[in-house]
């Protein structure tokens, strides 16, 4: 009769692949070095097969070892989330979701955001791709996407979680080397042609016809890199400019300049328990911040 695997099993050999020896392995299970060897022998017999190679280094798992320790990680996940569920009185909400959005959002607005929550959901992954188009989700190559517009597609559905100004800023150390505080006579950190409409260049193009960017980037995120290195002034979402960082918001809330954070998905996704719970979350702990107000 063929053994069955039992989740004391997949547990020891969890233990070795991130343990890498038996003293470490024998630490996280809380048992001897020596009822580690005997279980791992023992476990070897029963398979008829060798899951690591020993070596003075330690213990490296083979194909069959990597395979058991992420059936394991599974098991681990699947108990994480039955125990959370009990403890909070309700289902665990597990599963895998696909989110898009651009660096820009993704640093400046949803990595503090799942930083917050996520702990509270061991059994929900994620998968986090940056991207500046909406085709993600029509060709269902993710299913939720945050996004900066006014004017969200028609095919899909969400909610806008508040309006983004934009500003003019730049690093504090630049301007201090600045003879003219006109920021036409200013170098400038732009976008690329990447997104020719994309509003901070439809602003400077009406507001600074003249001016001709001396350093273009494929990422808003970038530009504000930029600026913030000191290499010039740039237009920015209000969210990638912090206090403390180092910029100095030189025009608030640029005329025409405003978009506003989306919060979006397929049609055929807005019924799932995991799209519905990261809507409820993504909601509760995205914060837009406060107008900057100029200070230049």
């Amino acid at each position: 009769m063929q053994y069955r695997i039992d989740y004391a099993d997949l547990s020891l050999v969890l233990a070795l692949v991130r343990g890498g020896t038996l003293a470490r392995a024998a630490e996280i299970l809380k048992v001897d070095v020596s009822t580690v060897f005997r279980s791992l022998r023992r476990l070897e017999q029963a398979l008829g097969t060798v899951l690591f190679d020993k070596s003075r280094a330690g213990y490296m798992p083979n194909t069959a070892a990597q395979l058991l320790a992420q059936q394991a990680e599974q098991a681990e996940k699947a108990l994480d989330a039955a125990r959370l569920g009990l403890e909070h009185g309700r289902e665990a909400v597990s599963g895998t979701l696909r989110l898009t959005c651009t660096d820009s959002v993704l640093h400046g607005l949803l990595l503090p955001a799942l930083a917050r929550f996520m702990p509270d959901y061991p059994a929900l992954e994620l998968e986090l791709t940056t991207s500046n188009d909406f085709a993600n989700l029509s060709r269902r190559d993710a299913d939720i996407a945050l996004r900066l517009t006014t004017t969200p597609p028609g095919h899909l559905v969400g909610r806008c979680l508040g309006a983004v100004p934009y500003v003019l800023c730049a690093a504090e150390r630049y301007l201090a080397q600045q003879a003219s505080d006109d920021p036409a006579q200013m170098t400038w950190v732009a976008p690329d042609d990447f997104l020719p409409n994309q509003p901070s260049v439809v602003w400077r193009r009406q507001r600074y016809p003249e001016v001709q960017p001396a350093f273009r980037c494929n990422s808003m995120f970038s530009v504000a890199q930029l600026a913030r290195a000191g290499l010039g002034v740039a237009a920015l979402p209000e969210f990638l400019v912090r206090q403390g960082d180092g910029l100095r918001v030189l025009e608030a809330d640029l005329p025409g300049c405003a978009s506003a954070l989306w919060l979006l998905t397929r049609p055929d996704c807005r019924a799932l328990r995991s799209v519905i719970t990261l809507f409820e979350e993504l909601g509760r702990h995205i914060r837009l911040p406060s107008a900057l107000g100029g200070n230049g």
